[in-house]
């Protein structure tokens, strides 16, 4: 009885492949499907007439099927799971002692070797193919196991090159510095002792989420805090800033600037505050009495200020002892950042990244939503007086020659190229590192203006005094693929033919490290002029018919038919046919059409994104977390005369898209998933590697995060296989050899072995840890590692509030 049952399965399964396979087939896909189905089939149906044929049929149809699996996945266990892990348990049921049972022709000696012995085959059959996955377990075709090299020591391994002391008591701003390094000369924490780290403290900052009619889907938590001046400082999603003990976690003051609340953002976030000492501030000689008699009057309030930026867009500056504003700092403690703004519309500016804060400046870009309309405001970059909050200079793409303040009546230019992630500076050279990204509409670009293509997804460094621009360096030319340069910039100093150069590196979304001498711009690493495809059926568009692309890249290889996954061969199936019915040129620069989608690899999400790269910069290391996911997009013509009519429902459950209202195209992006809701694109979606940044080689690579908690068809996945996940956050690095990172969808944070990339300690947080750690030392003299864990709405990690501090046990 069980023969049959296990047959008419058998064959059900069967017809099943061959009706999926034939669709894949019809759009040029593999046809292998079909013939495993036939196969499949016909044991089937001899399996249900009790027939020793049967277990034949389904020994060489499981054969078959590894024989191709291993053609075109090689050895990776994980890519073996859409291919041939249901077929092989099937056939393990079938090889079950009492299955056999009952057939018309069996064999005297179930046993014994016979061309009658169709059960025997299979056995064999399935011992092997578990033998072979056994040993697959052990082979990993995506981990390089190495070790970065130290540099000899040479100089103070305190200070940076520059002059400025690296990060070890304090972390005095969002990145330990303006340089943007994420590394801390603090090393008492160290590869020997790192697996003791224990809880010291945990905050609730009681700022969550309230509800889908006040907050944005896109609610996270991804502050990394400062500590200077003693204390603790942070911001939350709602832009509350609190002030901590660093020793206990206990809320000293918090100031909530009451931000106007909108569902409609399209981040509502706060990645940090920053601080300005001005306690011994003298006015230079040649300041006229009026601003240095302002100078004195904000001195004498707040000698001590943290500088906020809201979501709503008010730039604050508060007492950073006591909380309160500083009132004789813009108007009331205040400076509204969307005065003279042209182009206003509901929830389209907003403030996301810490404010850039030097000796006597705060600079600051802006986020600014993406598609909502085709006519966005400006990203202008402004400077503004630290002490009076007067505004000092600006910077507009759309006017990149007049860095004076605007007079009063004027505005900004409309819709130029935007700056919203994370700055940089170098204050020994006087010079501000501003990564620039799109202008709307991101799909199109029609419309725009040779300055605009300028200045769109290039890194300017501007002068700190004047805001002029000193050098700028394209990274993309005529986006239409949302390629942001989405991660502060990191500086550092790099051996270059016999010389020490200061470097700056700039991460990017298609996976590109530029590595470039910070002083003129001029690349270090090599730059290659990669073709693509000029094709369109856009009227008026006109594609570059090259990209840069940097020797020093972990931009993904092209996807293929065969790098397709899923749990099952039917979403794998799935996701075959999309890549076969999608247009995709076999490059990271497949363009948007008119008709039809376009496969985006890797996605608008970015290899890398706004958690940017951490440096070891005493020995030249590179720790970071590239993440690979495929994006469809499809741009939906807009009705003529029609400008603002829109084509998605408002209903959150409907088809994600984003209007561009105004303009002629509406688009939608997606993620590349199956029906079952995973990745099309085969595991790892993200990796951690080491790079010598001597020599530009990558020492080690390993797959980053487990799958547990993850939904398959709403299904959470028990087991923590380390396939590699998405990583949306920042890593930090210690002179103790350890990098500190959350970020994974596991809601885990790890320590690694910075050397080789061998996790050597975890913890589970309470909430997902989409944020950057950082490090200090408390006044008891122990060394602190501290990480937000609030959960990413959009990324559907666990939701919470915490701050958690390790120390060791």
């Amino acid at each position: 009885m069980a023969v049959k049952l296990l047959g008419l399965l058998t064959a059900i399964l069967g017809l099943a492949l061959i009706g999926f396979g034939y669709k894949l087939a019809s759009v040029g896909g593999s046809a292998f499907y079909v013939w495993i189905g036939l196969g499949l089939l016909a044991a089937g149906i001899q399996l249900a007439r009790r027939r020793q044929s049967g277990f034949w049929l389904y020994a060489l149809t499981l054969a078959a099927a590894f024989a191709w699996t291993i053609q075109e996945v090689g050895f990776d266990k994980w890519q073996w799971i859409p291919r041939g892990a249901l077929i092989l348990f099937l056939g393990l049921l079938l090889s079950l002692p009492f299955v056999p049972g009952g057939l018309r022709n069996a064999p005297h000696d179930p046993w014994a070797p016979s061309l009658r012995n169709g059960p025997l085959a299979l056995r064999a059959v399935v011992a092997l193919l578990a033998i072979l996955g056994v040993a697959a377990w052990f082979v990993d075709p995506v981990e390089t196991k190495g070790s970065l090299p130290k540099v000899a020591q040479a100089g103070n391994a305190a200070i940076d090159p520059s002059g400025v002391p690296y990060p070890a008591d304090d972390w005095v701003a969002y990145g330990g510095t303006n340089l943007g390094q994420r590394y801390s000369a603090l090393k008492d924490i160290d590869t020997g002792n790192v697996r003791t780290l224990k809880v010291a403290w945990e905050h609730h900052t009681g700022d969550l989420r309230e509800g889908d009619s006040k907050d944005s889907k896109e609610y996270t938590f991804e502050a990394t805090p400062i500590k200077v001046n003693g204390l603790l400082y942070l911001c939350t999603p709602h832009s509350i800033v609190q002030a901590l003990e660093p020793e206990t976690g206990k809320l000293v003051w918090a100031f909530d600037p009451k931000m106007q609340r909108d569902a409609q953002y399209q981040h509502q976030t706060c990645r940090g505050v920053s601080y300005n000492d001005s306690a011994s501030y003298v006015p230079p000689a040649e300041a006229d009495p009026a601003t240095a008699q302002a100078a004195a009057a904000a001195i004498a309030e707040c000698p001590r200020r943290i500088i906020a930026a809201s979501v709503d867009a008010k730039l604050y500056a508060l007492n950073a002892d006591t909380g309160a504003p500083c009132r004789s700092f813009g108007t009331d403690g205040a400076v509204d950042l969307k005065a003279q703004m042209p182009g206003l519309q509901r929830a389209t500016y907003q403030q996301t990244s810490a404010p850039l804060v030097t000796r006597d400046l705060v600079i600051l870009g802006s986020a600014i939503a993406d598609n909502y309309y085709e006519t966005n405001p400006s990203g202008a970059i402004r400077a503004y007086d630290v002490r009076t909050g007067a505004i000092v200079w600006k910077f507009d793409a759309g006017k990149p020659d007049d860095t004076a303040p605007l007079k009063p009546g004027e505005l900004y230019e409309p819709n130029s190229a935007v700056a919203w992630t994370q700055l940089s500076a170098d204050e020994g050279l006087g010079q501000v590192y501003v990564p620039f990204g799109n202008r709307s509409p991101d799909q199109v670009g029609v419309s725009r203006s040779k300055t605009d293509e300028a200045f769109i997804d290039a890194l300017a460094a501007l002068d700190l005094k004047t805001g002029r621009l000193i050098w700028k360096f394209q990274t993309a030319y005529h986006d239409l693929w949302d390629r942001d340069n989405p991660s502060q910039p990191v500086l550092l100093t790099l051996p270059h033919k016999g010389e020490a150069v200061p470097a700056i590196l700039i991460p990017t979304k298609i996976g590109n490290i530029w590595v470039l001498d910070r002083r003129t711009g001029e690349p270090i690493v090599p730059v290659e002029q990669m073709k693509v495809s000029t094709q369109t059926d856009i009227p008026g568009e006109t594609l570059s018919p090259v990209q840069p692309m940097s020797a020093l890249n972990f931009t993904p290889a092209p996807l293929t038919e065969a790098a397709m996954w899923g749990t099952t061969p039917f979403d794998q199936i799935q996701c075959r046919i999309a890549f076969r019915s999608n247009r995709y040129d076999g490059n990271p620069f497949t363009p948007p059409q008119a008709s039809g989608g376009s496969i985006v690899w890797p996605g608008n999400i970015g290899v890398f994104n706004w958690g940017s790269v951490a440096v070891d910069p005493v020995n030249h290391w590179m720790i970071a977390t590239p993440q690979y996911l495929p994006y469809i997009y499809q741009l939906y013509r807009r009705p003529a005369g029609e400008p603002n009519k829109r084509l998605f429902s408002t209903d959150p459950e409907s088809k994600p898209g984003n209007e561009n209202l105004g303009g002629p195209y509406a688009v939608s992006i997606a993620h590349m998933r199956s029906a079952l809701g995973v990745p099309c694109n085969a595991p790892p979606w993200g990796v951690r590697v080491g790079v010598n940044l001597a020599d530009g080689t990558t020492a080690w690579k390993h797959r980053n995060g487990t799958v547990a908690g993850q939904k398959v068809a709403g299904l959470a996945v028990p087991i923590p296989f380390e396939m590699g996940m998405l990583a949306h956050g920042g890593t930090l690095t210690t002179a103790g050899g350890v990098a500190f990172a959350g970020a994974t969808l596991d809601d885990l944070i790890r320590g690694y072995d910075m050397q080789t990339g061998e996790t050597l300690w975890s913890m589970k947080l309470p909430a997902g840890g989409q944020a950057t750690p950082m490090t200090y030392r408390g006044k008891d003299g122990k060394q602190y590692v501290v990480i937000a864990a609030g959960g990413h709405g959009s990324l559907g990690t666990t939701p919470g509030d915490s701050v958690i501090a390790y120390r060791l046990d």
